[in-house]
C-alpha cells in the first residue's frame, strides 16, 4: 500500500487494525512494535489508547494548520465512553501525549530509518560511497515557563535576549535524497559539535561524511577513518588553518599534512603526530577561492572537479532544512508544545512524516529515471496533505482514482535541473521601528 492509501485509510473511521500503512514504510505493526518496545501500550481502555496518540501525534506533524482538537477529531481517534460520546479535553490530549512519552516516536523514527536508511543510501551513491551531510538549525518553541527553563533563551544583541526558547536540531541526512537518517535534539546552549557526535559510532562503511567548517575537528576526522573501511568525510578549510605541503598533484591540488596540536595528544596518546589530507582549491569566476580538505587521497580515483562538485552538494543539506524548518512546519512562529516532552515527542512525529513523504517522492523518482531532489517537495507535501484532509468525504468506490490521481499529480512537479550560483550570498537585513516586545514577569507579593 502506497503514501496515499495510508493517508486516506488513516484519515476513515476505521478500526485501529485497518489504520494506514505508509507502503512498507510504516504500518501498523510498526507502531505497536514501537509501543511494546518501550513498554507504552495501553493496558486499560481509555478514549485516546497509546496506539491512537500515536497517530495524533503523526496527525499533528502533517496537519499544522489545525489545533490538536481538530486533528484528533478529523481522524476520529476517540474512542466512545460508556455513554456512547466521543469527545475529549484539551486536558485529557495533553496527558494522553504524557502517558505516550518520547520513546515511541523516537522507536517508530528509528525503525522507518532502519527499513529504507539503508536503499536510499544505495541508490544515490558517488563512486561507490554514501553521500552524507551532518547540519543543524535552531526552532522556537512556546514561551512557557518549562521550555524557558530547559531551552533557554538566545541573547538577542543590545536586546539582551530573544522573544522565545529556542530548540537545536541536528540532523544526519542521505544528501542524494534528503531523507533524514537520524536527528538529536537538545538545549539552545548544547553546542552542534557536541549533539553531532552521536552520529559518530552509525556512520556507515564505504560513505562520505561532509560538514560545516563550524564542524572541523581533526581529531573527530581521524577517528572516523579509523573506525571501519574507506571511511571519508570532506569539509572546508577554516582560514587559520595550517598544513605542510608533501606532494602537488596538480595546479589546484596537494596532498599536505596538519599536524595534531599538543593538548589534543595529550588528551589522547593514540593519536598520531599528524595526517595526512589532500587539499583542492575551489573558485568560481567572480568568487574568493576556498580550499577543500578531504581523506580521498587518491587523485585517480576521486577526481578534483568531481569533489569540488560533490561538495557543492553540501548546501542541499539546508535546502533539506528548510523543507522540514518552513514547509512542513508551515512557516509557524513556534512549535506547538508547552513542556520539553512534548516538543521532542512533535519533533520526532515530524522526522517521521518528513521521512515518509520523502519516501513516496523517491518512489516516484524512480519511476521517473531522475534525482529525488528533482521532485518538489513542497507541492507534494501540500498534495498529500490535501488529500488526507478530503479523504473521509471520499466514496470507497473511487479511492483508487484518487490513488492514481495522487501519483500522476506528483510526477508532474519535476523541478527543473539547478543552475549554477552567478552571485556571491548576500542578505539584507529588515529593520523596524516598532519596539520590542518584552516579556514583563510579574511582581513578588511582598
Amino acid at each position: 500500500m502506497n503514501l496515499g492509501t495510508a493517508l486516506l485509510t488513516t484519515a476513515r473511521d476505521q478500526p485501529l487494525d485497518h489504520f494506514a500503512t505508509f507502503e512498507t514504510s510504516l504500518d501498523a505493526t510498526l507502531v505497536t512494535q514501537a509501543l511494546e518496545a518501550t513498554g507504552t501500550a495501553s493496558v486499560r481502555r481509555r478514549k485516546l489508547p497509546a496506539e491512537r496518540a500515536v497517530w495524533l501525534m503523526l496527525g499533528m506533524a502533517l496537519l499544522r494548520d489545525r489545533s490538536i482538537q481538530a486533528v484528533c477529531d478529523h481522524l476520529h481517534l476517540i474512542l466512545p465512553d460508556h455513554t456512547g460520546k466521543t469527545t475529549i479535553s484539551s486536558a485529557g490530549l495533553a496527558q494522553a501525549r504524557d502517558r505516550l512519552g518520547i520513546a515511541p516516536l523516537k522507536h517508530l523514527f528509528d525503525a522507518v530509518v532502519t527499513r529504507h536508511g539503508r536503499e536510499q543510501l544505495d541508490a544515490n551513491r558517488w563512486r561507490g560511497l554514501a553521500v552524507l551531510g551532518i547540519d543543524g538549525t535552531t526552532l522556537r518553541v512556546p514561551d512557557s515557563d518549562e521550555n524557558r527553563a530547559h531551552f533557554t533563551l538566545p541573547s538577542s544583541g543590545a536586546h539582551r535576549e530573544s522573544a522565545y526558547p529556542q530548540a537545536r536540531v541536528v540532523g544526519l541526512m542521505a544528501l542524494g535524497s534528503h531523507f533524514l537518517l537520524d536527528l538529536k535534539v537538545g538545549t539552545y546552549t548544547e553546542s552542534e559539535e557536541s549533539l553531532s557526535s552521536g552520529f559518530d559510532e552509525q556512520l556507515p562503511d564505504h560513505c562520505v561524511l561532509m560538514v560545516d567548517r563550524g564542524l572541523l575537528d581533526d581529531r573527530r576526522f581521524y577517528r572516523h577513518q579509523q573506525r571501519g573501511e574507506e571511511r571519508h568525510w570532506l569539509v572546508r578549510a577554516k582560514s587559520n588553518l595550517v598544513w605542510t605541503v608533501l606532494e602537488i598533484l596538480g595546479p589546484n591540488e596537494v596532498i599536505a599534512e596538519v599536524p595534531f596540536r599538543r593538548p589534543a595528544r595529550r588528551s589522547d596518546p593514540t593519536l598520531p603526530r599528524s595526517m595526512r589530507i589532500r587539499v583542492i582549491c575551489d573558485q568560481l569566476p567572480g568568487f574568493k577561492p576556498q580550499w577543500l580538505l578531504t581523506s580521498m587521497l587518491d587523485a585517480e580515483r576521486y577526481p578534483a572537479a568531481e569533489i569540488i562538485e560533490l561538495y557543492h552538494q553540501r548546501w542541499k543539506l539546508e535546502t533539506g532544512f528548510d523543507e522540514l524548518h518552513t514547509h512542513t512546519l508551515e512557516r509557524l512562529e513556534a512549535l506547538r508544545s508547552q513542556t520539553p516532552d512534548r516538543i521532542r515527542q512533535e519533533l520526532f512525529a515530524l522526522a517521521v512524516v518528513y521521512n515518509l513523504v520523502r519516501l513516496e517522492m523517491a518512489r516516484v523518482a524512480g519511476h521517473l529515471e531522475v534525482s529525488p531532489l528533482r521532485i518538489s517537495y513542497r507541492t507534494s507535501l501540500l498534495l498529500v496533505r490535501t488529500l488526507w484532509l478530503s479523504a473521509w468525504v471520499v466514496a470507497a468506490g473511487r479511492l483508487p482514482q484518487y490513488l492514481e490521481q495522487l501519483t500522476s499529480d506528483i510526477a508532474l512537479l519535476v523541478l527543473p535541473a539547478k543552475r549554477p550560483r552567478s552571485y556571491p550570498r548576500a542578505v539584507k537585513i529588515k529593520m523596524t521601528r516598532y519596539p520590542r516586545k518584552v516579556r514583563v514577569s510579574a511582581p513578588l507579593p511582598s
